[in-house]
C-alpha cells in the first residue's frame, strides 16, 4: 500500500511538473500573464511537494539521501528545480527557468520510472503501464492540440477569403475574427509543442525500461521530433516576420499534413508502437 502510495504522488509530480512546462512554454514565446502565473503556482506545489519527500527520507534515513545513484538523481532534480524557482524570484530570465525545468522533468521522470525501481518494486508492472498510458495520452493530447491549429487555420482562411469577396452569410457572425482565429493558431502550437516533448521524454524513458532492442532512430521517433522542429520553425518565421499571417495559416495545414503521417504511416514503419 505504501509503495502504491508513493508511485501515485511521484505521478502527480510529474504529470503537474509537465503542465507547468505547458504555461511556461505558452508565456514565454507570448508573454501571457495568465499562463506565467498559472505555471509559477503549478511549480511550486510540484516544489514543495518535492521538497516534502526529500525531508521525509532524511527523517526516516538520518542521513542526507545522496549515497547512491538513485538518490542522486532526486536531490539533481530538487536542486534543479530550487534554481529555477530562485532565477524566477529574483531574475528575469524566461528562457533559463524554461530550460532549467525541463532538464530536471527529465531527471525526475528518470527518478519516478528508473529501470532499478522498476525491477525492485512490487508495483513495477504498475508502473510501467502506467508509464506508457502517460506518454500516450500526452501524445494524443499534443495532436488534439495540432488539430485545433489546424482547425483555426482553416477558418482564418475561409473568413480572410469572405472579407476579401465581401460575402457576407448568415453564417458569417458565427465565425471568429481574423485576430481570434490568429490568436487560436498560436495558442493551439504553444500548447502541442511542449506537450509533444514530455510525451518523448516519457516515451524513451519507457523504451529504456520496457524493451531490449529498439533504436533512438526509430522512425516514429524521428517524425515525433520533426513534428517538434517543424513547427518550432512556424512559430520562428512567423514570429520574425517571415510569414504573413495568411501564409502563416498554410504553415498550418501542411504541417498537421505532416503530423497525420506520422501519426499512421510512422505507427505502422515503427519498430515498438506495436499497440497501434
Amino acid at each position: 500500500m505504501a509503495e502504491m502510495t508513493m508511485a501515485r504522488f511521484h505521478e502527480i509530480i510529474i504529470i503537474l511538473y509537465a503542465v507547468s512546462l505547458v504555461f511556461y512554454f505558452i508565456d514565454y514565446l507570448n508573454t501571457n500573464k495568465f499562463a506565467h502565473r498559472s505555471a509559477f503556482w503549478i511549480l511550486s506545489v510540484v516544489y514543495i511537494m518535492q521538497t516534502g519527500f526529500l525531508i521525509a527520507t532524511i527523517i526516516e534515513k538520518k542521513q542526507f539521501p545522496i549515497l547512491s545513484l538513485y538518490e542522486g538523481i532526486y536531490f539533481y532534480a530538487w536542486l534543479l528545480i530550487s534554481l529555477s524557482m530562485i532565477l524566477q524570484v529574483f531574475s528575469k530570465v524566461g528562457f533559463a527557468v524554461f530550460f532549467l525545468n525541463v532538464i530536471g522533468f527529465i531527471f525526475m521522470s528518470i527518478y519516478t520510472f528508473a529501470p532499478m525501481q522498476i525491477e525492485q518494486s512490487p508495483i513495477g508492472e504498475s508502473l510501467l503501464s502506467e508509464l506508457l498510458f502517460i506518454h500516450i495520452t500526452f501524445a494524443i493530447l499534443s495532436y488534439a492540440a495540432f488539430a485545433m491549429s489546424l482547425v483555426f487555420a482553416i477558418l482564418y482562411l475561409l473568413v480572410y477569403k469572405l472579407l476579401k469577396e465581401k460575402k457576407w452569410t448568415k453564417q458569417f457572425g458565427r465565425l471568429p475574427s481574423l485576430h481570434q482565429a490568429f490568436t487560436g493558431m498560436k495558442v493551439s502550437i504553444y500548447t502541442g509543442i511542449p506537450v509533444l516533448l514530455v510525451s518523448l521524454i516519457l516515451g524513451i524513458q519507457w523504451a529504456i525500461i520496457a524493451l531490449d532492442d529498439w533504436l533512438l532512430t526509430d522512425i516514429k521517433i524521428i517524425g515525433s521530433f520533426l513534428i517538434i522542429i517543424l513547427y518550432s520553425l512556424v512559430l520562428f518565421l512567423q514570429r520574425r516576420g517571415k510569414l504573413t499571417a495568411n501564409d502563416f495559416a498554410w504553415a498550418n495545414v501542411f504541417a498537421f499534413l505532416f503530423v497525420i503521417i506520422n501519426f499512421f504511416l510512422g505507427s505502422r514503419l515503427s519498430q515498438f508502437h506495436f499497440w497501434v
